[in-house]
């Protein structure tokens, strides 16, 4: 039925209804148009096309589905990606975090070591400098003590040589020998 009424359908929309004239006689080019295509039909149905186009059609309609499908694997395979990444970009950047505190810290350690290595240099240095300023007197009081007993001594062999005459000069040097022999003996 459904193969007539097609031709049906052609044949009563045909203008040839129109013209009036017989429409079955093969010098009637509606007609001739009419079996041609229905030749065309029949042989596009012999030969299965539509079978071919519906099948064409459906591996098409496959195909999509597989590639959508394929994509969407692909969308869920980025997303899978994408929340890796940011969650190692967050791992990452608390790790930074953590590395920045850590260098904060231990550079504020290293300025309060340095600060306290300081104070022990500069007390060692300015102990060290005391010690040699208490040196440097008593170096001092020494040269002074020893000038001081080295003038007496000159003054006080003037002082004997002006009023020494022979006479206690030769007493002095036999009660020196005499104080050496009592002491060596």
């Amino acid at each position: 039925m459904k193969h007539l009424i097609l031709p049906l359908a052609l044949v009563s929309a045909s203008p040839a209804f129109a013209a009036g004239g017989p429409f079955f006689s093969l010098r009637n080019t509606d007609f001739v148009v009419l079996l041609g295509f229905l030749v065309f039909v029949g042989i596009l149905l012999w030969a299965k096309a539509p079978a071919k186009i519906a099948g064409m059609l459906d591996a098409r309609a496959e195909q999509i589905k597989a590639e959508l499908a394929e994509a969407k694997a692909l969308r869920e395979e980025a997303r899978a990606l994408l929340s890796s990444y940011e969650k190692k970009q967050k791992e990452v950047q608390e790790q930074s975090e953590r590395i920045v505190a850590a260098a904060k810290e231990e550079a504020l350690a290293a300025a309060k070591q340095a600060k306290d290595d300081l104070k022990v240099s500069i007390a060692r240095r300015l102990a060290a400098a005391e010690d040699q300023i208490a040196s440097a007197e008593a170096s001092a009081l020494r040269q002074v003590r020893e000038r001081a007993v080295a003038v007496a001594v000159a003054a006080a062999a003037d002082v004997l040589a002006k009023q020494a005459s022979a006479e206690t000069a030769a007493a002095s040097i036999d009660d020196a020998i005499a104080q050496v022999e009592a002491k060596l003996h």
